[in-house]
């Protein structure tokens, strides 16, 4: 919703290009700050607290961009908005976490999925009535209505506590010494490790949302409407292969998993940037979204199975450096285009891909010592 109506907004409260790139770190620096706060409160009440009041923020203050008038406002908004995103999207990563300890068989990406399904049906929706000329605020107070709704409905039967109780062993579930630090008894190597995974996997994909369209509109001097198709595909190829993602990571492993799909999404984005024509890129695009569907569910799970006491402020600090991942990738791609070309700045995501599929080691799954619980037999 918030994305879609960024045109509408800046027209409304009257902002200009240079103060709107302003406003959206603004954005990303707030969500930064409420994944870091949300982690220790998932750690001691578990996430369920985060998870609805987090949601119930969301589905509140994405009204105040839409009736923001000016620039003050529009920067109370977003830092407010911010804020809850970010909360939001580890509370309910590290809810994730649980339901699939629970299922015993990985289940991560078809969440991701749906999240990715969110999107595509928000920005419909917003298209659709801006097309028959609805007002905006009554296209968003429709959405916090839906969003309370959902949250009411849901919301008993969401984890509770910070227990853990489903028999299953995870990285590390010795006590911890009251008094000690809250990574105490983590194997902080594998954590920063993991970070820098989530951060270059993250940095790619903002790469693709930034610049695919782009891309091909400068490159092969296509019409605007041929870029809009690239992100289309690329997009659609992430979401389908979401959810076929988790059978694949249930036979293989999650390590394969990130160094294929690391390796696929690598072929892709060499593809789109050596490819001679515009079809070819587009195809690099859509294969690059292919390769990547899966990887950030896979990091996101083995962070929040690295400690049975720290995994919300595990899970934070991984998903909050995936998240300046997105944010720098776009902005560095930029500096270097700038400078020689956008083919040339494109190859920050080819050498973070070739990082990750080096280390997909990281989310390997100990023998004897399952940070996810053994995959059992797959439904029909």
């Amino acid at each position: 919703m918030w994305v879609a109506h960024i045109p509408v907004i800046a027209e409304r409260t009257g902002i200009t290009h240079d103060l709107l790139g302003g406003l959206l770190l603004l954005l990303g620096g707030a969500a930064f700050v409420g994944m870091q706060v949300c982690g220790p409160i998932i750690d001691r009440w578990g996430p369920r607290p985060t998870t609805v009041a987090a949601a119930a923020a969301l589905s509140l203050l994405i009204l105040a961009p839409i009736t923001a008038t000016g620039a003050g406002s529009l920067a109370a908004a977003l830092a407010g908005f911010g804020f809850a995103n970010g909360a939001l999207d580890v509370s309910m990563n590290a809810q994730a976490v649980r339901v699939e300890r629970e299922y015993r068989r990985p289940i991560m990406s078809s969440f991701h999925g749906w999240f990715s399904v969110g999107s595509l049906v928000g920005s419909g929706i917003v298209a659709s009535m801006l097309w028959l000329d609805v007002d905006v605020r009554a296209t968003v107070a429709g959405a916090t209505v839906v969003g309370l709704v959902v949250i009411g409905c849901v919301m008993g039967d969401l984890e509770r506590g910070p227990e853990i109780d489903d028999g299953a062993p995870i990285a590390d579930d010795r006590p911890v010494p009251e008094g000690s630090r809250w990574w105490t008894g983590i194997d902080l190597r594998r954590l920063a490790l993991m970070s820098a995974v989530a951060f270059a996997l993250m940095l790619a994909e903002g790469t693709a949302y930034d610049w695919s369209a782009l891309h091909i509109v400068e490159t092969f001097d296509t019409p605007e409407a041929i870029g809009a198709v690239t992100f289309g595909a690329f997009s659609a190829a992430m979401t389908i292969a979401r959810f076929g993602v988790d059978r694949v990571s249930a036979t293989i492993g999650p390590e394969s998993v990130v160094r294929y799909g690391a390796m696929i999404g690598l072929a892709g984005i060499t593809v789109a940037v050596v490819a001679p024509s515009a079809g070819w890129a587009i195809a690099g695009w859509t294969v690059f979204g292919v390769g990547l569907a899966g990887l950030i569910p896979q990091i996101f799970t083995a962070a929040g199975n690295l400690s049975a006491t720290a995994s919300g402020r595990a899970i934070s600090l991984v998903v909050g450096c995936g998240y300046l991942g997105m944010l720098a990738g776009p902005a560095v791609v930029g500096f270097i285009s700038n400078r020689s070309s956008l083919a040339v700045g494109l190859v920050v995501a080819i050498v973070a891909l070739a990082f990750a599929a080096t280390a997909a080691g990281v989310v390997r799954v100990p023998a004897g010592d399952s940070g996810r619980p053994a995959p059992r037999d797959m439904p029909h």
